[in-house]
């Protein structure tokens, strides 16, 4: 129950409210206290049945967690709390240090299974580790096309990696098994190697090109929710032409270097069309 407007819309209003005595008399709140008007909380929050006051802030111009780790310095250096008070860091700063405890372990983990389904297909920890070293390799444009367009790294642009891999992994096999079969006709090392980049160029392109150009747009985007596009969208444009250069440049000149001729090849094709 309330009382009627005209009872509370002023501190006088308020002040000449009559409260009932033990004793029978009726007095007015001015005479029990002091009736003031004073700044305060307009309400309270409470979580775990304890009180909060949430204090929110936006980073702009940097990276999320870099903002909030220097602020957490800031804070603990400079802010001392009374005792039974504590500061905790959540919002989207807690979503994304869970996020990157989550990649250190999905990360090596994909690394992990590339490298035993790479393996169970050539028969060789060699051309594996050839494949999986071009891999690693890939983030190289992601990290470059990040610092060109002065994009922060972020659980987004994490993802946007993981993706690079499958892609260079794609990539890596088709070359590796092309140039294998050419030897496996009768190719030198160097003329396997030299004939298996030019031939296989313009379906790695093509490879490129088809999982690159849908990506443009969002890359580009500045609209409302691109924050959380245009990083993936970056990573994966610019790994894919760093890609491209180690596919056709950097894994043949590889493959020359630790190559053998005694090593196990598989049974040549009929057709080895370009």
């Amino acid at each position: 129950m309330r009382y009627l407007p005209k009872y509370r819309d002023t501190k006088e209003a308020i002040a000449d409210i009559r409260l009932l005595s033990p004793s029978g008399e009726r007095v007015s709140l001015a005479q029990l206290c002091d009736v003031a008007v004073a700044d305060g909380a307009s309400e309270v929050y409470r979580e775990g049945n304890q009180r909060y006051v949430a204090i929110k802030y936006g980073v702009r111009g940097r990276d999320l967690g870099g903002a909030v780790e220097e602020a957490i310095r800031k804070v603990d250096r400079q802010v001392k709390l009374p005792a039974g008070y504590h500061i905790d860091w959540a919002g989207e700063y807690a979503s994304q240090q869970r996020a990157q405890r989550r990649l250190t372990i999905i990360i090596p983990l994909t690394l992990l299974v590339i490298f035993m389904i790479l393996y169970s297909m050539f028969g060789s920890m060699k051309w594996a580790g050839l494949i999986l070293a071009a891999v690693a390799m890939a983030p190289i444009g992601g990290i470059a096309a990040l610092y060109s367009t002065g994009t922060n790294f972020s659980v987004s642009s994490g993802i946007g990696f993981l993706a690079l891999f499958g892609v260079s992994v794609q990539t890596g096999v088709i070359m590796v098994e092309y140039i294998n079969q050419l030897r496996s006709r009768g190719y030198s090392i160097l003329d396997a190697a030299h004939d298996g980049a030019v031939l296989r160029f313009r379906p790695i392109l093509m490879t490129m090109l088809v999982a690159s150009l849908g990506l443009v747009p969002a890359a580009t985007s500045h609209g409302i929710g691109s924050d959380s596009q245009r990083p993936f969208a970056i990573v994966i444009v610019g790994g894919l032409v760093a890609v491209l250069l180690m596919s056709v440049l950097l894994l043949p000149a590889l493959y020359v270097w630790i190559a053998r001729d005694s090593d196990i090849l598989p049974k040549a094709d009929a057709d080895l069309g370009a």
